[in-house]
């Protein structure tokens, strides 16, 4: 099972280098189901991941100039606040259990993966089903829908240990005018601020408690996006968004329907 984790986080690094959102998505469903570490220790854990692991594709796509720095200092400025609040204080205060009634218990572990699964199935969807590039209405500024993204995008960080790129990149193209490439760069300087300030929020996950494991699913991750980035420059991310699109989305229904059962 750990060979099968460690060939996912090279699949992570290329989706998120080439679509630059998405990879993450996987990052906790293979810390839990492959390495099985709890829900709450693997969403920690995936922060610092995805954090790195962006940070290493944002180099490729600046020199590219797919970076647009004043738009991802908006829309971090305000996901920052979020993610560390969320992090720091509201998954602590989540209940454990959160549900007990009668036989039917539903855990903090359980309700994280239950959300996480409805937002893959969601993103899923959004991919499938997109538009064409030149079909997006797009409008300049749109400075609060900017902030207001960002607020619910870091909330989402901080609970589920997810980068938000799926949120992040249409909402930069949708409310910041950007190119899907321009959006795919800056989608990925704004998650690595996301995930490490969440990751620093947490006080409950040690790195050092999982480094063995770490080391080698970190150094994999990092040829992905690398890899990813230099594909994107091939092949139309609106060829790859729809494939992967339907991965997530039997990803997200395997996971509903193991968690349901497991609530029984």
């Amino acid at each position: 099972m750990e060979i099968l984790g460690y060939m996912g986080a090279l699949i992570m690094g290329l989706v998120l280098g080439a679509l630059g959102g998405g990879g993450s998505i996987l990052t906790v469903p293979i810390l839990v189901y492959l390495f099985r570490l709890e829900p709450v220790t693997a969403t920690g854990i995936s922060l610092f991941v995805v954090g790195a692991t962006s940070a290493a594709g944002i180099l490729s796509h600046h020199r590219q100039g797919n970076v647009a720095w004043r738009t991802a200092a908006l829309f971090g400025s305000a996901s920052i606040i979020s993610v560390f609040i969320t992090r720091r204080w509201v998954v602590p205060a989540i209940p454990d259990p959160i549900v007990h009634i009668g036989d039917l218990t539903l855990d903090r572990g359980t309700a994280i993966l239950s959300l996480f699964a409805v937002v893959m199935v969601l993103s899923a969807w959004s991919m499938i089903r997109g538009r064409k590039e030149d079909d997006i209405p797009r409008k300049a500024g749109g400075t609060v829908h900017l902030v207001l993204t960002g607020l619910l995008v870091g909330v989402l960080t901080g609970i589920l240990g997810a980068g938000g790129g799926f949120l992040i990149v249409p909402a930069l193209v949708l409310a910041a005018g950007l190119d899907m490439k321009q959006a795919v760069g800056t989608s990925l300087l704004i998650i690595t601020v996301n995930a490490f300030i969440g990751f620093l929020g947490d006080r409950d996950v040690h790195l050092a408690d999982h480094i063995g494991m770490l080391l080698p699913f970190l150094g994999l991750a990092i040829i992905g996006i690398v890899l990813g980035v230099r594909w994107s420059e091939r092949i139309p991310s609106a060829k790859l968004r729809p494939a992967f699109g339907r991965f997530v989305l039997v990803m997200g229904i395997y996971i509903i329907i193991r968690e349901l059962y497991n609530m029984g």
